[in-house]
This record gives C-alpha cells, structure tokens and sequence, in this order.
C-alpha cells in the first residue's frame, strides 16, 4: 500500500520537532536537522503506519532535498550580486584570501597525509575550508554584534568564500562528475564549467533591463512561475555539462540580485528556501548510518582541530591586515568556524561521483561538532581570548579599532 504522503508527513513532522527543540534550547538548527534523520532512517523501526525507514518516500525526500540545496544557493546570489562582487574593498579582497589559502591548503595537507587520493582531497579540502553562512548570520544576530568593527571583515570573507565556492565547486564538479581523468580532460572540463559560469554572469548583467521588464509582472502566480522555470532550468542544464546543478542556481541568483525585482524575489523564496532547506539536512542526516560515524571518528576529530587553528590564524592574519585590533581579529576566527550546508554539498558532491564512501560520516560529523562548538566559541570569544592572550602576549595598542 501507498503510504508517501503519510511518510512525507511524518518527516516534515520530525524536522518541526528537531527545530523547535532546538529553539527551545536556543541553538543552531542545523545539526538538529541532520541529527534527526540520523535518529530514523534505514535502520529505524516501522511502527504500525508509521515507517520510520522512509523506504517508500526516500527518493522523494531526497529529491526535495535537492530542490532545497538550489533555494539555499538561489538566495546566497540574491544577497550577494555581482555588483557588490565588484564594490568589495581590497581590506575584504586581502582578508578573504588569506583565510582561504590558509584554510585551503591546511584541508590539501590533511587529505593527502590521511592518505586519501587526489579526488577524494579536493573535496576534503572543500569541506574544511568553506563557512557555514547561514549559522555564522544567525550567530551575528544572536549576539547581537552586527555593529563590530570586526563584522564588516566577517561578512567581507563570507562573500568571498562564495565566489570561492562559485569556481571551485564548477572546477571540481568538472573532474568529480565527468570522470575525466587525463590532465588535458581536467582542464576542458574546467574550462567548459568556468566558462559557462562567465556567460551567465557577462550574459545575465547585459541582458539586466530586458530581465527588468520580462519580470514586470502584477501576477504573483505568474511572477512565481517565471522565476522557478528560469531556476530550474539553468541549474537542470548546468548539471548536464558537469557543473553542479547548485552553482547554476547561485548564478541565477546573482544575475537575479542585480535587478530592481530582488526584494519581490528575496520574498518569494524565503519560505521554500527554509521548508525545503530543512528537509535538505534531513535528508542528508538519513544518508548516514550511525554505527558508520565510528570509522569518521578519529578523522573528523583531527580535521576539527586543524580547522580550529587555522581559522584562528586565518582570523587574525585577516583582521590585523585591516588595522583590527588582536581581539577584533581573534573575533573573526572563532565566529566563522562553523561548518554546515557548504560542506554537506561538497560531500554530496563526492557520493554523486562515487568517490570513497567514508566521505559522508567525515563530513556529517564534522559539520555537527563544528556547528555545535562554533556558535559556543562566539559567544565565548572574551574569554578565550582571554586565554589565549595569556599564552601568546598580544601586543594591542589603545587606539586600535576594535579594541575594548
């Protein structure tokens, strides 16, 4: 017998429970999210109607997962838009580079040190280098500190790490999904990747007006189907030349922000942004397999110490470049480690193109320790620098910005 949509009900069911437990206890949902379906899943009980396994519905729910990947990415482009790609003072530029070249090359090392071939460390790499926006953003408003002077360079990097993740998501899709092998296959499968990425940019900036007066529409209903077909269809297309579908959807975003319909758009996706967004970290969480996580164990510990150090380092090479004070600057590592959505897409990305399959418990793991430990270190930032400065002797003079 059909039970779909009585599973479907029951997973959206278990994820409002996961949030508002962790409203209650005031914490990022993420985790959450992922632990949830982690709890059910395969390996779960079938209890009268209610089949805990999803068996029936899994393909639906990770469907739907995917459709809240591309609304995640669609609305990062909607906030970010080439335009303030373009106005990003050097200060930012300079910052975001050296977190990411820090973070970066610290991921390539542990890859190739733990022993992982090529492929399955470029994707290692990706998941320890790219923050999680959406827990550094709820961590900013929690705390109240969008009016620090080192949050100007926090939200400077986050836009960064997403051009970042713009390239290095259609390079590594590129050699992940096509298979290629031969350096020469490498570069003509990030060539095509970067180069379609380029013609929706250039493309999608000239054609601006025309996109102001297409999207002219009084008609919500309308208005909505224009918006997710052209959604849709670039990130479908984007996924049939080896560029994953997620990028096509930022890069709609991005063209999409620079016209005068963003704020309608930016309303519109919200709520499917968030409802499908949730069933995307469950779906993930019933991915893994508990008794998996065991093999991940000693290898999420060991990433999440590197990652600790160098976002710490990477903060505050960052922030002393911009003339930050050593607290400002310590401020910015220790409320950006969080790991989230980026991460699971990356790790997504390894099982579409299957590579070794400890990806996913490494990944899941280390995205719920450091989603847990991040928002507790930012809000904690006083005292570990307090303690950290008793070890290393910062030197802040008085008149530097950001000192307290």
């Amino acid at each position: 017998m059909d039970h779909v949509v009585l599973e479907i009900g029951l997973a959206v069911a278990l994820i409002a429970i996961a949030g508002l437990i962790s409203s209650k206890l005031r914490f990022s949902v993420i985790p959450f999210y992922i632990l949830m379906g982690m709890v059910v899943g395969p390996h779960a009980p079938k209890i009268w109607h209610f089949d805990f396994r999803f068996i029936e519905s899994a393909d639906l729910i990770e469907f739907m997962g995917r459709i809240g990947v591309l609304f995640l990415l669609f609305y990062l482009g909607l906030e970010f838009s080439v335009g303030r790609m373009i106005k990003s003072g050097r200060s930012i530029a300079v910052g975001g580079t050296i977190y990411i070249l820090i973070n970066f090359t610290l991921g390539l090392i542990f890859g190739f040190a733990a022993g992982f071939p090529l492929k399955e460390t470029l994707v290692i790499a990706g998941i320890t280098t790219i923050s999680s926006s959406a827990i550094v953003a709820k961590v900013l408003i929690d705390l109240k500190r969008s009016a620090n002077p080192e949050t100007e360079m926090i939200l400077g990097i986050i836009m960064f790490e997403d051009v970042f993740l713009a390239v290095y998501i259609s390079i590594l899709s590129g050699i992940v999904l096509s298979g290629s092998t031969s350096l020469g296959g490498v570069m003509l499968s990030a060539l095509i990747a970067l180069g379609f990425m380029l013609l929706i940019l250039i493309v999608g900036r000239k054609a601006v007006p025309l996109l102001n007066k297409a999207l002219n529409i009084r008609s919500n209903e309308l208005f909505s189907l224009v918006v997710f077909g052209g959604l849709f269809l670039v990130a479908g297309f984007s996924e049939t030349i080896h560029v994953a579908e997620a990028i096509g959807a930022l890069l709609v975003g991005l063209v999409l922000a620079e016209t005068e319909h963003m704020k309608r758009i930016e309303h519109l996706i919200l709520p499917f942004r968030d409802f499908f967004g949730a069933i995307f970290f469950f779906s993930f969480g019933l991915t893994i397999d508990p008794l998996q996580l065991l093999d991940a164990v000693w290898l999420s510990l060991c990433a999440v110490v590197i990652t600790l150090i160098g976002n710490f380092v990477a903060g505050m090479l960052a922030g002393r470049s911009a003339g930050l004070s050593h607290k400002a600057s310590s401020n910015i590592g220790l409320t950006i480690v969080s790991r989230g959505e980026f991460s699971i897409i990356m790790a997504n990305l390894g099982k579409a193109g299957g590579l070794m399959a400890i990806l996913q418990p490494f990944a899941a793991l280390y995205v719920l320790i450091l989603a847990i430990l991040g928002p507790i270190l930012a809000k904690e930032s006083k005292q570990v620098y307090k303690l950290l400065d008793k070890v290393f002797k910062f030197k802040a003079k008085p008149n530097q910005p950001g000192q307290a």
